[in-house]
């Protein structure tokens, strides 16, 4: 099994999250898309920003998150700033 911290932008602590949100793999984290994945991590840690988002999507399509396109990170700021726990 792949671990997450393999993926762009992963880290070991951003790994952790992920594993305590109930996602463990790579395959995990691209099935439920950046968005479930960051409503799961913010349930458990309110302190999750919108560059754990951005982190969380860049891991999705292999890249930095800083190369997102800018229409990704429009729509993940929207998301962001829309979003209620």
């Amino acid at each position: 099994m792949e671990r997450l911290s393999k993926m762009p932008n992963i880290g070991v602590t951003l790994e952790k999250k992920l594993i305590d949100a109930g996602i463990s793999t790579p395959e995990d984290l691209k099935s439920l898309g950046s968005k479930e994945a960051f409503i799961r991590i913010k349930v458990i840690d309110n302190t999750a920003c919108y560059n754990i988002l951005c982190a969380l999507e860049g891991a999705i399509q292999g890249i930095r998150w800083h190369n997102l396109s800018d229409v990704s990170k429009k729509d993940l700021k929207c998301f962001f700033q829309s979003f209620k726990l």
